[in-house]
């Protein structure tokens, strides 16, 4: 088994709309929160919702479990155009500037 070193190169950002496409929340939609780039995983606003057991961190502090995001894997989630729903992001090159359109109909996300 190799190990592959290096990061995978993302077409989605911090806050963009995503759908899940495969797994317990697939049809679910949210925003990107965090991008784990070296383990090519995403954590989304509300979806993959994990029970964490917590501690009591001080005398005020009220331990228990508690419901965080846990991460998803980068390839099950698909950025989401206004116009047609769920699809692939392409790049646009105008002059200097760079932009990502939409592949079904070339609207900017």
């Amino acid at each position: 088994m190799s190990v592959q070193t290096g990061t995978h190169k993302f077409k989605i950002k911090k806050d963009d709309m995503v759908e899940v496409i495969t797994g317990k929340d697939k049809g679910k939609r949210g925003r990107i929160l965090r991008i784990m780039r070296e383990k090519d995983r995403v954590v989304i606003d509300g979806l993959n919702l994990v029970k964490k057991t917590q501690r009591r961190r001080n005398q005020n502090d009220k331990g228990g479990i508690i419901e965080i995001e846990a991460a998803l894997h980068s390839s099950n989630v698909m950025i989401v155009c206004k116009k047609c729903g769920p699809t692939r992001a392409a790049y646009e090159v105008e002059g200097t500037a760079k932009k990502r359109i939409c592949r079904k109909c070339g609207e900017a996300l």
